[in-house]
């Protein structure tokens, strides 16, 4: 079976502020993920997808050059998402694994997913393609991941906050992340 954080320390093999970080804001989502569940019992998910998707949905971070959240890479901290699932293939290879969900969830959580065209319109250094959340485990991770953020005080924001972020980087930002609350009842 396979096991997150076993994965997560391979990555992240010394006990560091980044791992703690890290590990901390993957169980809040993961919680707010089952939290959510439960009001959505209607809805047939994978729900080991879910939890160890939202474990490991930020392993990229440490690829990631951004100071305030004690990440020192060289990578734009908008690819994460790219470098997690790309370090998850290559582990799932080297170790007989299948992670490609795993890898989905980590390319399509950042915001609310992103298009083509706000990769282009925005000038992303990342590819110009669709990270968008498809299947219900991605966009379950995804939207719960929206209430957490790895700096400051790590506090669950409310909906209202939230919108308020991704307001910030469009409607279509916003209107993806409404249409997950209203998949899952919220």
């Amino acid at each position: 079976m396979m096991e997150p954080l076993n994965i997560i320390e391979h990555f992240y093999p010394e006990d560091t502020p980044l791992r703690r970080l890290l590990l901390k804001h993957s169980s809040q989502v993961r919680d707010k993920a089952f939290a959510i569940l439960k009001g959505a019992p209607n809805l047939e998910l994978d729900l080991d997808i879910v939890r160890n998707g939202a474990m490991l949905h930020d392993i990229g971070i440490i690829k990631c050059h951004a100071p305030k959240i004690l990440c020192m890479g060289d990578r734009p901290y908008i690819s994460h998402g790219m470098c997690g699932a790309e370090m998850l293939r290559a582990y799932g290879v080297q170790n007989g694994l299948d992670l490609e969900a795993y890898a989905r969830i980590c390319e399509r959580h950042t915001g609310s997913g992103i298009t083509a065209q706000e990769v282009i319109n925005s000038k992303m250094p990342i590819p110009a393609r669709d990270y968008l959340p498809e299947t219900l485990e991605e966009k379950l991770v995804c939207l719960a991941d929206k209430f957490f953020s790895k700096s400051g005080d790590m506090l669950e924001e409310s909906p209202e906050q939230v919108r308020a972020e991704l307001s910030r980087f469009g409607e279509g930002s916003l209107s993806r992340f409404n249409a997950m609350m209203e998949l899952f009842g919220l």
